[in-house]
């Protein structure tokens, strides 16, 4: 059986997951930090790390970025796009004058309102306008969040998370759906140095490209995106990141709608390696929007 590491239970990430795996036998481990998650597959504890990569309201997650350039080599083997749905989370008796009217909620009882920094970021504009005096306060995780709302009840406190985490702690949702924006989706990817098991499907092949350009040559970026361009290479993603090796030093990542086995890719490959470019390939993947079929691993 596989094992698949990913953030605690009840988050976006597990919810995730769920939906990219159904039904099939597979042993999830749990962790609170997201460093932990990548270091359980680089280990090999575990055969594949669940990593969100990017969020349509708070863009690319750097850090998560970080540690596949710095910290770990594991190939993207799969990425798939997740609806990240936040809900005010807490005990309706706690909040309401009559706990049978569940959509009765008095939130100027809220003292406190805890969530992981990105879930929270989402859903400023809901938590303005109906509880503005409430204490914000970060998390590791929007698991860990419900988990303290459990554990200090009478308080005030509410949390930001999933209606998984939710269900699994027994607490209610007190407002469901409250991010900012509708199209609230995270695009997550599955690591590891296995090659994932994939049915047939149209989903998008896509390859992600690590690029430093040499000191010193005026145009560099120029003539690297006009490899892929002549060639009708259609880039998804362009992001640039600091080297971490001095200041003004940056390397760029690339996200080429086509697969590494690709004649045309191949040859801008070698064309942007020919100026003098260092390229190191993330991963050759397919590519699924919501919605699309489950892998079988």
């Amino acid at each position: 059986m596989k094992r698949i590491a990913l953030l605690p239970e009840g988050t976006v990430s597990h919810e995730a997951v769920l939906h990219l795996l159904g039904a099939e036998p597979v042993e999830l481990l749990h962790f609170k930090q997201i460093s932990d998650v990548f270091l359980a597959t680089a280990s090999g504890k575990s055969n594949y790390s669940v990593i969100p990569m990017e969020n349509t309201i708070e863009g690319s997650v750097s850090l998560h970025m970080d540690w596949l350039v710095h910290e770990v080599e594991l190939p993207i083997q799969v990425e798939w796009v997740y609806p990240s749905v936040q809900n005010i989370i807490g005990r309706y008796e706690e909040f309401s004058s009559d706990s049978s009217l569940e959509g009765d909620i008095d939130y100027s009882k809220v003292i406190k309102v805890l969530s992981h920094p990105v879930a929270m970021a989402q859903c400023l504009q809901f938590i303005r306008s109906r509880m503005p005096g409430a204490e914000l306060e970060h998390t590791g995780s929007t698991s860990e969040a419900i988990e303290l709302v459990k554990q200090h009840p009478g308080q005030g406190w509410t949390a930001i998370g999933t209606a998984l985490g939710a269900k699994r702690h027994g607490l209610d949702v007190l407002a469901a759906k409250v991010t900012d924006h509708d199209n609230n989706y995270t695009r997550f990817a599955l690591i590891g140095r296995e090659p994932i098991k994939l049915p047939e499907t149209a989903a998008q092949n896509k390859t992600s490209l690590l690029v430093t350009l040499p000191e010193d040559f005026p145009g560099a970026l120029h003539q690297v995106l006009s490899a892929f361009a002549w060639r009708k290479l259609n880039l998804s993603r362009i992001e640039s990141r600091p080297t971490k090796k001095k200041l003004g030093s940056y390397y760029f990542i690339m996200d080429v709608l086509d697969s590494l086995d690709s004649v045309l890719l191949g040859s801008a490959i070698g064309e942007i390696e020919a100026l003098g470019c260092q390229v190191r390939v993330l991963g050759s993947y397919p590519s699924y929007s919501f919605g699309e079929l489950k892998a079988e691993v």
